[in-house]
């Protein structure tokens, strides 16, 4: 089946499917495979269910007119997404980095909704199937489209652009994550630089934090580029405050401070991001401030949380040497007599993996933090005076057991050690 008559099929059948224990009615279903699923076998059942249509790459034991068999049904979801974002000319921004971009995707789309129609990565959907996932949830009436684009190796990015098709594009920062899969620091640039080298080679525009020089550099030979950091032409920015939340102050023609619900210095480029491309798209600061005081981080993003007397800084979605050596730095500056860090091993390291987890272990003792809980991975190798345990459930028994009162707690760690259950 050629991808135009497969996107006829869409256009009567918007909604996407993948797992077929979430199939809604009159959906396409896509199945997809992995090293341990095999979405094939599932067809049947989601034709039983529901869909309206199943998308497979292998015989299913039937044939009829509901079935379509292609080549490759992963290839198909995402050249369909390729063909769907073709049909629009709204601007498509890219967002990549090592740290922050699921923030910065937040608050950008909270800022754009403020005065367009904006479809956005939700959750955390930012891989080579929550991509096109994504454009294809976008619908007629989009003004704007904010796509997340998370990658672990080179030329993952690359993939991306060639079926999301960006207009304009941020790399938030390239920090030590995923080196074993990029290769090293100078891997991980060139991998998330992918994108200003898409937007470089098709006159796109993109939006580079001036307070890191390599972004700059990366950015050399893009058509437009547009700067903004602590200053900048667009406005000069400070830090009023970050304990316990972030606050900014913003000067253009008049000056505006904006008071946010993040913790840490380390949002400071995020919000800038978020307010200049506000600010590009002719938001008023209004609108850009009421956006960004309104937002909410979820999902265990910066969150600070109050239990009882005590007041947990919850960042354990995900952490590589990066942003933990800026949560650390962070938490060492707030104002309180106790302070608890608890934190869980970071993954996809590679052979640096014991320095990188030792590092941090000296950066603990640097900061002059006393209690500290290390869990799991190759923190079990380090030296350090500190206490560890083995799993996150070893670690929440010792919270349990030790009764802590008006106590700031830093919980942060990879996504696999799921840190957020201590609580």
């Amino acid at each position: 089946m050629k991808i135009e008559e497969l996107y006829h099929i869409y256009c009567n059948h918007s909604i996407i499917c993948t797992d077929t224990r979430k199939i809604e009615s009159n959906c396409i279903f896509f199945a997809l495979k992995g090293e341990n699923f095999n979405g094939n076998q599932f067809a049947l059942e989601a034709l039983n269910n529901g869909a309206a249509f199943v998308v497979v790459d292998e015989q299913v034991g039937i044939s009829n007119d509901k079935i379509i068999l292609v080549e490759n049904v992963l290839y198909t979801l995402q050249q369909l997404a390729k063909y769907h974002r073709q049909q629009f000319t709204i601007p498509f921004i890219a967002i990549t980095g090592s740290n922050g971009k699921t923030t910065t995707k937040e608050l950008v789309s909270a800022v754009l909704k403020t005065q367009y129609t904006t479809y956005t990565t939700q959750g955390n959907l930012n891989n080579h199937i929550g991509v096109p996932l994504t454009i294809l949830s976008i619908k007629k009436d989009a003004e704007m489209a904010v796509i997340e684009m998370g990658a672990n190796h080179q030329k993952e990015i690359e993939s991306y652009c060639l079926y999301t098709l960006p207009t304009h594009g941020i790399i938030t920062n390239c920090g030590k994550a995923h080196l074993e899969g990029f290769g090293g620091e100078e891997g991980i640039k060139k991998g998330k630089g992918e994108l200003f080298s898409f937007l470089k080679e098709h006159n796109g525009t993109a939006f580079v934090y001036n307070e890191y020089d390599y972004l700059l550099e990366m950015a050399m030979g893009i058509k437009e580029i547009v700067e903004y950091g602590s200053s900048s032409t667009l406005f000069s920015a400070s830090i009023v405050q970050f304990d316990p939340y972030l606050s900014i102050k913003f000067s253009t023609n008049v000056t505006t401070e904006i008071c946010t619900n993040l913790v840490g210095k380390y949002n400071f480029s995020n919000v800038l991001t978020a307010v200049a491309i506000g600010l590009y798209f002719n938001i008023s600061m209004d609108k850009i401030k009421n956006a960004i005081v309104q937002y909410k981080p979820s999902n265990s993003r910066s969150q600070l949380l109050k239990i009882e007397s005590n007041y947990f800084i919850l960042d354990a979605y995900n952490a590589n040497p990066s942003s933990m050596k800026v949560a650390l730095e962070n938490f060492a500056a707030i104002k309180a007599d106790n302070k608890v860090v608890m934190l869980g091993a970071m993954m996809e390291l590679g052979i640096d993996s014991i320095k990188e987890h030792q590092q941090i272990a000296d950066l603990l003792l640097q900061l002059k933090f006393k209690n500290v809980v290390l869990t799991g991975g190759d923190f079990k190798f380090t030296h350090h005076p500190f206490i560890y345990k083995e799993n996150n459930e070893a670690a929440k028994l010792w919270l349990q057991q030790n009764k802590f009162t008006n106590t700031y707690f830093l919980i942060k760690g990879s996504r696999s050690m799921q840190m957020e259950k201590i609580l």
